[in-house]
């Protein structure tokens, strides 16, 4: 996912992975370019942020102060001035973006697999799967107004995704499922929990399967500040093309662990050896539930935080590499 790394200095006190992917460039800052020769990264300084702090005023005069949990609840409130010093407010709408829809929830039927919920489909893309009685089953219950299940012939996960897999590539073939990615997520009832059947990724959010994804931040430390890494997507992906993103980042294929999947991608997005990429702390998990018309995005990121040497340079060694504009 991440191509192309920029640099930006804005000093890291905690790590906070981001939830959306960015268009522009943040404002209030000065830019100023480092070409790197024999790199096709350019690696850009961010400067001249706004400080992370709350404002206080007393006998008319204003004192920063430390942005504390209860700052954190005022800037959420809808009544908050978005010129408050704080300048969190813009942070705040990107969560509420990544979790926008939720007044569509009862438009989508519950995904059941042995009595689990895997899952949650628009009723009007599960109308598509009728055509295929012998995959998948709509019941109509008077209580709950329904759900959508596998034919009960189907008993094996190897049996489901096979099964399943064809089914996909009809519905794609009538452009009902773009931007097939030829990679399987697992779909389970929770994280960790067993697997019922492999999906191809790109079905994911129009199953309503809860996705998983690995996101990592690389940094380096210099003269006392910390410096992020900051990548920029391909033109051409199907999804947030030539948009900034995390150094590293990639979807939690079936059959590898986080671990090992955050190796790979750092050999792959940013030419990131073991060595080094085996040094990544996990810091925690970021998930959102996102609706968009059929699609119910239901992911979850676990977050990584990497030091890298001061001289490290990312070079992209994979297909997404923003200077071949391959998606």
């Amino acid at each position: 996912m991440a191509c192309n790394p920029y640099h930006h200095s804005h000093k890291i006190r905690h790590s906070i992975s981001s939830l959306c992917k960015v268009k522009y460039a943040l404002p209030n800052s000065s830019i100023t370019a480092f070409p790197f020769r024999n790199s096709p990264f350019h690696p850009i300084k961010f400067s001249n942020f706004r400080s992370l702090s709350a404002s206080s005023t007393a006998a008319g005069t204003s004192t920063p102060t430390t942005f504390s949990w209860d700052d954190v609840v005022r800037v959420s409130q809808p009544e908050y001035n978005p010129h408050d010093s704080s300048g969190l407010r813009g942070f705040f709408d990107k969560i509420k973006a990544c979790n926008r829809g939720s007044e569509m929830q009862s438009e989508f039927l519950p995904f059941v697999i042995e009595d689990q919920i895997v899952g949650y489909i628009h009723g009007s893309f599960a109308e598509n799967l009728r055509n295929f009685q012998k995959v998948f089953i709509l019941s109509k219950d008077n209580c709950d107004g329904g759900h959508v299940t596998l034919h009960r012939m189907l008993k094996s996960a190897e049996d489901r995704s096979r099964a399943v897999g064809e089914v996909i590539k009809c519905l794609a073939e009538k452009e009902l499922i773009p931007g097939i990615r030829n990679e399987l997520y697992p779909v389970t009832s929770s994280f960790g929990a067993p697997v019922f059947f492999s999906l191809e990724r790109a079905a994911a959010p129009y199953f309503g399967i809860k996705a998983y994804g690995v996101h990592m931040n690389g940094y380096v430390e210099k003269d006392g500040q910390k410096f992020l890494w900051i990548g920029k997507r391909s033109p051409v992906k199907p999804t947030f093309p030539g948009m900034l993103d995390h150094l590293v980042a990639g979807g939690l294929p079936h059959g590898i662990a986080c671990g090992e999947n955050l190796m790979k991608e750092c050999e792959e997005e940013a030419g990131i050896p073991i060595s080094l990429s085996s040094r990544a702390i996990p810091v925690g998990a970021v998930s959102y539930s996102d609706i968009d018309g059929h699609r119910f995005k239901r992911d979850v990121l676990f977050c990584y935080d990497l030091k890298l040497p001061e001289g490290f340079v990312p070079n992209n060694q994979g297909r997404e590499s923003y200077q071949s504009n391959v998606s």
